[in-house]
């Protein structure tokens, strides 16, 4: 049977190829009713717009882009943490992309490599985006925004460290949710917390400490540097990272982990040591990745908004706002709350 084209939806919709087309391509000015009977003569028919053919009758690609860390190691991205945040990241665009006919690509960017700018630039113009959405460290890297700036390619930055002056960014508050976790640590009556840093080449690490530091000293506590200690986002650093802080003379009565998974490993450590959590120790975690209800006990843990963050980029890239705004005014800024989520593994120290 021959393929379906354009002008046999037309015919069935009894409209005209440019009503078609418009709707394909949703375009705004078209009336409900001419938009539903064009979708389902569309859906009747089988037909399905072809995408290099919509991109050579336009300037729009009509794929939008996502960049992700390549140098992370493929054992991280198939850990809990690394795989939830992606395809957290997914489902939101994907979503998005789904309902206005675009197409959503992931492609791997090795910020650390010497060839990130032959790496991006190829990227480019190979795809022709019409948006890309950078992950941390994309979001942060001088090379890649130049690129895309030089390009004319509008993006959005999720979660990045640097706000001022270099594009539309989405975001959550990682200081403000440290804060406040550790806050509720505090409020249970835990003065001796530690703390499990994440991967210090992301922005929301160092924010994450921060936030920690910040309440604790505006409790008036001591913040001791041997309670801070090292990770990576992963549960092998946090186990060790753990069992330092519980070998101490002066342990924490509780841990906060600036990832689920380094929960986890704390949760571990804390086995092994043989310490009841919550009962001897209590444990928090960040991200409200499905192990945080899985792990036993659930973990108190930060859930951050991803999917709604993913999709309000692709919002803002589709629809054409997530350009850098004109000289002398500020780019758009979206910020997005988070949740503390109080489950079994925090509860009042012993005594």
């Amino acid at each position: 049977m021959a393929s379906v084209t354009i002008y046999d939806v037309a015919a069935r919709a009894d409209v005209s190829i440019k009503t078609v087309s418009r709707v394909m391509n949703n375009e705004p000015n078209v009336r409900p009713q001419m938009r539903e009977r064009v979708l389902e003569a569309a859906g009747a028919l089988g037909y399905a717009p072809n995408l290099s053919a919509r991109s050579l009758a336009g300037s729009r690609s009509f794929v939008i882009a996502v960049f992700v860390d390549a140098s992370l190691t493929l054992d991280h991205w198939r850990s809990e943490r690394g795989s939830d945040y992606l395809q957290r990241i997914q489902l939101g665009a994907t979503v998005e992309t789904r309902g206005a006919g675009y197409h959503l690509l992931v492609e791997l960017v090795d910020h650390d490599g010497p060839r990130v700018r032959q790496e991006v630039g190829a990227l480019l113009a190979a795809l022709k985006p019409d948006g890309v959405i950078l992950t941390p460290p994309s979001c942060d890297n001088a090379v890649v925004l130049e690129l895309l700036d030089k390009a004319g390619t509008p993006y959005v930055r999720l979660g990045p460290e640097k706000p001022e002056g270099l594009g539309p960014r989405v975001h959550m508050d990682d200081v403000a949710a440290a804060r406040e976790m550790t806050d509720h640590l505090i409020g249970l009556g835990h003065t001796r917390i530690g703390f499990i840093t994440g991967d210090q080449r992301y922005g929301a690490s160092q924010a994450r400490r921060e936030g920690y530091v910040a309440a604790m000293k505006a409790r008036g506590l001591k913040v001791d540097k041997a309670w801070i200690q090292p990770g990576d986002f992963t549960f092998e650093s946090a186990h060790k990272a753990a069992a330092t802080l519980l070998a101490l003379d002066q342990r924490p009565t509780a841990i906060f982990a600036s990832s689920d998974e380094m929960a986890l490993g704390a949760l571990a450590a804390a086995a092994e040591a043989e310490l009841s959590c919550p009962g001897d120790l209590s444990v928090a975690g960040f991200d409200d990745s499905p192990v945080s209800r899985l792990s036993r006990p659930q973990l108190t843990t930060i859930r951050q908004p991803l999917v709604e963050m993913s999709t309000l980029a692709t919002k803002m890239l589709i629809n054409g706002v997530a350009r850098n705004a004109e000289a002398g005014t500020r780019p758009r800024d979206e910020l997005l709350p988070f949740t503390l989520i109080h489950r079994a593994s925090t509860a009042p120290p012993k005594g």
